[in-house]
């Protein structure tokens, strides 16, 4: 693997790089020859048929998991086997709204979302009050910063799970199925606000999704995990690859095929 200086020039490297990434439990095979960018400021999908390895990926790209071979780069920097100070600085860039809403119960919406700049940052209580507030403002929150999970809706907790992801003003968010189990209305809505926040915040953004509907909304590009081949079927725009793919399990995702 050469250096990521030979590797990227500052004038043309992307925000996420993935280079001949191999996923495996043990002898298990999950995803392999994995190679692709993600560009700076553009809504990136991961998107596929169930068991195609979508949040799999999601965990590697967040450092949740180790890839079998490959490597992953920020920005230029090894990510994937950056020594723990290097990986601490570079998880500090990231943000990530997982599929649950991964919200603390206990604690208000403000006390979730204030959780990530007491512990990362040194800023005093009334600072980070006010911007737990505006964070959940951003999102359309305003007026709820006492509320708790259990006393507001679905839609709500995944957009409070959003505010608490943008707390440290990441330069990437990842967000893990952000319309699971939501009514079409409210997946809109929270398609819309992404868009919003990704213009409004200069952040890059990739969503993990099979919702076909938020796919064609949100996506500049979108990358198609081949479930059968174990690798990528397609990296384009979902139009285009709707309806010209050369793979035909990509048109039929696409195209809303119920056998994927």
């Amino acid at each position: 693997m050469a250096s990521t200086s030979s590797t990227f020039s500052p004038a043309d490297k992307p925000h996420v790089a993935v280079h001949a990434l191999k996923l495996a439990y043990g002898e298990n095979v999950i995803l392999r020859d994995l190679t692709f960018d993600i560009r700076r400021n553009e809504v990136f999908v991961i998107m596929g048929g169930s068991g195609c390895g979508k949040s799999t990926l999601l965990r590697h790209l967040i450092g949740l998991q180790q890839p079998a071979s490959g490597e992953i780069f920020f920005d230029g920097a090894i990510f994937s086997s950056a020594d723990a100070s290097e990986r601490t600085a570079l998880l500090r860039r990231f943000g990530v709204m997982y599929q649950s809403g991964a919200l603390w119960t206990s604690l208000t919406l403000a006390e979730n979302v204030a959780l990530p700049l007491r512990e990362y940052t040194p800023l005093p209580d009334k600072d980070i009050a006010m911007l737990a507030r505006y964070k959940l403002a951003l999102v359309g929150l305003s007026g709820y910063e006492d509320y708790y999970p259990s006393e507001i809706s679905g839609g709500m907790v995944k957009r409070a799970s959003l505010a608490r992801a943008m707390a440290l003003d990441p330069e990437v968010l990842f967000l893990d199925e952000p319309g699971a189990g939501l009514d079409p209305v409210t997946s809109r809505l929270l398609d819309d606000l992404i868009l919003q926040l990704r213009d409004s915040l200069g952040a890059t953004v990739v969503i993990v999704t099979h919702e076909l509907a938020s796919i064609f909304a949100v996506a500049d590009r979108a990358l198609f995990l081949d479930a059968t081949t174990r690798t990528i079927g397609a990296l384009g725009e979902p139009n285009e690859l709707r309806d010209h793919s050369e793979n035909p399990r990509v048109r039929s995702f696409l195209n809303r095929k119920a056998s994927l």
